[in-house]
């Protein structure tokens, strides 16, 4: 089976074990080129471990197509790295286009996540948010077609929050970008999510989120009743 032109990603049959411990069971989706996929599911689902299934740091069964020249950017929950370290905003992109023996302008990079004046601040002194925003001007070093986003909200306050999904939509759409992230929070599905995957129910569910986010659906995945509110302007 060839990939369609129109899907940035197509997952068949996929299955993950960790020896006997299986983790995912015959998912299948597909990821429409420019949409928004977002991954829901209570903790311990596999919603991390499919993202590191995507890039090949896991092994698998079943198959994981991309769109042939498809460029990932992944934005992780938080940097594994010492705040205290003496780095910068600017050290870190610089880091990585010398990695990527690219040819980014890293002060464009981050003045695209609107960051440019904390270019020189120590990592240490940036708040949840705008550390946020260095690992979304990181990922978008290189030039990705498809960004992964790991719940990249986790740990900012709410108007943080809100700014940031915003931002990510931004981009999103100046730049024709495929996004696959994972939430918890189901009013940002709801809003911003082209369709979903739930995992944590046997077999997974993927559709709109007009479809999906149903009161009956959330409570069997969450167990216990979810109220979520769609903000509209």
């Amino acid at each position: 089976m060839t990939l369609e032109h129109k899907h940035a990603l197509e997952v068949e049959d996929l299955s993950i074990r960790f020896g006997k411990t299986a983790v995912l069971r015959g998912l299948t989706f597909h990821v429409t080129q420019g949409s928004s996929l977002a991954i829901i599911g209570p903790n311990g689902s596999g919603k991390t471990v499919l993202f590191k299934a995507l890039v090949g740091s896991v092994p698998y069964d079943g198959k994981i197509r991309w769109s042939p020249g498809t460029r990932v950017g992944y934005v992780p929950q938080k940097l594994d790295l010492e705040r205290d370290l003496p780095l910068t905003a600017r050290d870190l992109l610089e880091a990585k286009v010398r990695v990527t023996k690219g040819t980014d302008d890293v002060h464009e990079a981050l003045g695209r996540v609107g960051i440019a004046s904390e270019a020189e601040t120590p990592i240490g002194a940036l708040s949840g948010g705008q550390m946020q925003r260095v690992l979304l001007a990181l990922a978008l070093v290189g030039g990705p077609t498809v960004l992964l986003l790991d719940e990249p909200t986790s740990g900012v306050d709410e108007p943080g929050q809100e700014k940031l999904n915003e931002l990510v939509r931004r981009l999103q759409v100046a730049q024709g970008l495929t996004v696959v992230l994972i939430s918890h929070d189901l009013s940002v599905v709801y809003r911003y999510a082209t369709d979903v995957l739930c995992l944590g129910r046997a077999p997974a569910c993927f559709g709109p989120p007009k479809t999906v986010l149903t009161p009956e659906l959330l409570e069997e995945l969450y167990g216990n009743p979810v109220g979520y509110h769609v903000h509209v302007h």
